[in-house]
């Protein structure tokens, strides 16, 4: 099936080279699309010596918009899967057509490549992971889905939901809002289990610091995100 790997970028100089060579090494046979989102750094002198196929926001859109960018230019190329991945160079190319196989065979609308499940390579903070945890038990709370790796932006999603991202997709925790939004309109949405590197360069926008205030953030937007659809899907009717 025709594929397209979404890459949210912002400044990633240090790591899009090396992102974007293992994923030529390890996946040939798809396309990829690097988001730049206003990168104040050399991100977008690199992509174009390297002739690399991106394109550039005309203003920082935040990771949200990036990732939405990336499904409208699915949807308007005819691609089938469309599948996330991080500029930092944590998801490995080498698991990318696990995640895709269960979306193209059909197992899932939404496939999200999940560190937590057999739990090898790097699995982040411990404060990361108590957040990512209680996030979890929010959208299970919300939905009676349990989804480990909430917060894991390396996901694969068939035509449908490259339709329905291109016309919405969330802007400020789009990786468990994408979950939510999936589960509460009839996607199904699951899990296969992958390995993930320690971020290569570059610093994190989610520091330990910040992890639990993020979290907090977090469940009460899905909240009233799940308040929302359910009152639009009321005024449907």
């Amino acid at each position: 099936m025709k594929t397209l790997v979404i890459i949210p970028c912002y400044n990633e100089s240090e790591n899009i080279v090396r992102v974007i060579e293992n994923l030529k090494k390890h996946a040939p046979d798809v396309d990829y699309i690097i988001v730049n989102d206003c990168s104040t750094d050399n991100t977008e002198k690199i992509l174009k010596e390297h002739n690399f196929n991106y394109v550039n926001n005309p203003i920082n859109l935040g990771i949200g918009g990036g990732v939405q960018v990336g499904y409208m230019y699915a949807r308007d190329n005819g691609y089938d899967i469309a599948v996330q991945m991080d500029g930092d160079g944590q998801h490995d190319p080498k698991y990318l057509h696990k995640v895709v196989n269960a979306v193209a065979e059909g197992t899932y609308d939404m496939a999200i490549g999940s560190r937590f499940i057999e739990k090898e390579g790097f699995q982040t903070s411990f404060m990361r992971r108590l957040g990512i945890n209680i996030i979890s038990m929010m959208i299970f709370f919300l939905t009676g889905k349990r989804i480990k790796d909430t917060t894991s932006g390396f996901r694969a999603c068939n035509r449908k939901l490259i339709e329905f991202f291109s016309r919405s997709y969330a802007d400020d925790y789009p990786e468990p809002e994408a979950i939510l939004a999936c589960l509460v309109n009839g996607y199904t949405v699951g899990e296969v289990a992958v390995v993930m590197e320690e971020r290569q360069g570059g610093v994190s926008s989610i520091n330990t610091i910040r992890s639990m205030h993020y979290m907090i953030k977090v469940c009460l937007a899905l909240i009233v995100v799940r308040i929302l659809i359910k009152r639009k899907k009321g005024g449907n009717k």
